[in-house]
C-alpha cells in the first residue's frame, strides 16, 4: 500500500485538517494510513495535519506498544473569526453524524428512533421479532 491517492481537481467545502480531525473522532486509534486512505491524502499529509492540531492543542495523543490513541479538546473552538466561540465538538458531531448516515443508511440514527408514544408494543419472549431499543 503505498503511493499518492487519486487527487481531486478543484476546491471543498471541508479542510483536510477537518476531515483528519472528523476521521479521528470516529474512531481514537486510527491508523494514520487509515486516515490517509480515508481522506484521499498520504500518509505524510496527515501526519504533518496531526502535528499542527497538536500543536494549536485540538488533539493529543498517547502511545501505547504500536498504538495511538488520539483525544480531542471538544471545548476549544474553531479558528476562524467567523465561527468565533464554536467549539470544535459542533463541527464534529455534523461530520460523524454524516459518516453514520453513510455507512448506514437504513439504521436510525438516535434523534430519529422512535419514541415511547410512536414505538410499537415490544414482541413478547417467545417472539423472534427484534427488540426496539
Amino acid at each position: 500500500m503505498g503511493g499518492v491517492p487519486e487527487s481531486h481537481t478543484g476546491w471543498t467545502f471541508l479542510t483536510n485538517h477537518a476531515r483528519v480531525l472528523a476521521a479521528i473522532a470516529d474512531d481514537p486509534n486510527v491508523r494514520i494510513r487509515d486516515i490517509a486512505a480515508h481522506c484521499r491524502l498520504t500518509e505524510r499529509a496527515v501526519q504533518k495535519i496531526i502535528g499542527d492540531l497538536e500543536q494549536d492543542g485540538y488533539l493529543s495523543h498517547t502511545r501505547e506498544g504500536r498504538t495511538n490513541t488520539y483525544r480531542i479538546e471538544p471545548g476549544k473552538v474553531l479558528r476562524h473569526p467567523a465561527e468565533a466561540g464554536l467549539p470544535v465538538a459542533s463541527l464534529l458531531s455534523l461530520l460523524l453524524e454524516d459518516e453514520a448516515r453513510r455507512k448506514h443508511p437504513d439504521r436510525p440514527l438516535d434523534d430519529e428512533r422512535p419514541t415511547a408514544d410512536e414505538a410499537p408494543a415490544q414482541p413478547t419472549s417467545d417472539s423472534h421479532a427484534p427488540r426496539l431499543l
